[in-house]
């Protein structure tokens, strides 16, 4: 096994010993019966979401010691995740696993570990998520590469990564229904990053290389099963997908067109190719709702939001996610200039509620931070210390989010932030559902009569002052 020494194993095997005692081979109901149960260190919440295809299928408390543990009486084998809120991780059951987990919310993804019958496919793809998003993190660099200097690069890593795979493979001797996200891990990784090559290189040098790629460069996408039912809720092969898309959906003929024109053929370009390429409708929705996600956070033209909407609405058949789609348009649509912030409940410093009302002053500022981001929530307060002393006659509103009320007030305490106005949000769904808040980097700006001026702003932008004028 390999359990980490903090794991309090003790607490679950007991309740488990119990279990399985009690369940004879000969007893069908029990054919499939599986465990799960773990523990959140710092947890922000006192829930465990189990989900399936994105769908909640379980909800698990926490006890007094931030455990839970559970039995499934029936768990089909497959893919599933587990969501301590914001953040999720993927955890693969075979038949009779007894799987549990440890993971510590300041430190998510770093931290999750497996232990129990079944741990070692699981931190296996732990090991592949982590190494994929290091690998990220080093890409940019590459993309400014040559042709030849790029791919050499990248086909390096992928076979070291293959290697590690097929070693793993023949030692743990997984299924090869899990085999199918474990290939899955390594392979859409490398694609991606094709995929992505010829239009980060030109964007970041502007050269374009589309012309100069050797006639054979995609040749990988013939083996690639574009309606592959297993993943089609598979972060890896779900991004690659909307990589692949980008790329075949991109406008050559850019100069005919505005930037925000182009923005909005070409994403509705991306939707009418995922529709005609994939047949699989769960996959399919997936990859529209990714696509309507991405484009409506980043456009804000109302009238090419609502063309972009009526598409989107005749392409997705997901009565489930298009609410979601929908309400984000909406919301979009009531952050027009020159409208009124619609009222979202926050706390002061202490604990009391505030009205929006008290805080949206003529000329105010409405910025976003987490604890979770230290680097951001020190660079986005020292940039409105800054714009402060810069632009006087504006009220700065800090809106912390995702974080708990009491990691919250211990973040203030550390940084003791002066002349911000610091508030919190107790309803985050209400924030992002009225206010359209899916990343920290959004800046919301008010005018001299309290409308709005930019409700889409990044405070990091280089022209971000021409905003305070």
């Amino acid at each position: 096994m390999h359990c980490l020494k903090n794991i309090k194993i003790i607490v679950f095997v007991i309740p488990l010993i119990a279990l399985l005692s009690s369940c004879k081979s000969e007893f069908r109901g029990c054919e499939y019966v599986a465990y799960f149960g773990g523990e959140v260190v710092n947890p922000n919440n006192p829930y465990v979401l189990f989900c399936k295809d994105n769908e909640v299928i379980d909800t698990f408390q926490l006890d007094e010691n931030n455990r839970f543990f559970t039995q499934f009486d029936s768990l089909a084998p497959g893919l599933y995740s587990f969501k301590h809120e914001p953040e999720y991780q993927y955890v693969y059951f075979d038949k009779n696993d007894s799987i549990m987990v440890r993971v510590n919310s300041r430190d998510f993804d770093e931290s999750v570990a497996f232990c129990g019958r079944g741990d070692q496919k699981n931190n296996f793809l732990m090991e592949m998520f982590l190494k994929n998003e290091k690998d990220k993190n080093k890409m940019f660099d590459y993309f400014d590469d040559t042709f030849e200097d790029f791919s050499k690069q990248i086909d390096s890593t992928y076979l070291k990564e293959t290697a590690f795979y097929t070693t793993r493979k023949s030692e743990i001797k997984w299924s090869e229904d899990f085999d199918v996200f474990a290939k899955a891990s390594i392979d859409f990784n490398y694609y991606s990053k094709k995929e992505l090559y010829p239009l980060v290189h030109k964007i970041r040098t502007g050269e374009d290389l589309i012309e100069k790629l050797p006639a054979n460069y995609y040749d990988y996408r013939k083996k690639i099963d574009f309606n592959n039912a297993a993943l089609s809720n598979y972060a890896p092969y779900v991004m690659y997908l909307s990589h692949m898309l980008n790329n075949m959906g991109t406008i050559n003929y850019h100069n005919h067109f505005s930037e925000k024109d182009l923005a909005l053929k070409t994403n509705i370009n991306k939707m009418t190719i995922a529709d005609t390429l994939i047949n699989n409708e769960i996959l399919k929705n997936n990859i529209l709702n990714t696509i309507a996600f991405t484009y409506l956070l980043e456009d804000q033209n109302i009238s090419n939001n609502k063309t972009f909407l009526t598409s989107y609405k005749k392409l997705s058949t997901d009565k489930s996610k298009k609410n979601e789609i929908i309400t984000l348009g909406n919301a979009i649509q009531m952050l027009k200039v020159g409208g009124t912030l619609p009222e979202v409940p926050f706390i002061d410093t202490n604990g009391k509620p505030v009205s929006l009302s008290t805080v949206a002053k003529p000329n105010t500022v409405f910025f976003f931070w987490t604890e979770k981001a230290k680097s951001h929530l020190e660079a986005v307060h020292l940039k409105v210390i800054k714009l402060k002393s810069e632009f006087p006659q504006y009220n700065f509103v800090a809106v912390n989010i995702n974080d708990s009320e009491e990691d919250w007030k211990k973040t203030l305490e550390k940084y003791k932030f002066n002349g911000v106005t610091e508030l919190h949000c107790s309803d985050f769904e209400t924030l992002k559902n009225k206010w359209a808040i899916n990343k920290i980097h959004r800046t919301i700006i008010l005018d001299d009569k309290e409308v709005i001026k930019n409700a889409f702003a990044n405070i990091f932008d280089s022209q971000f002052e021409e905003n305070l004028k």
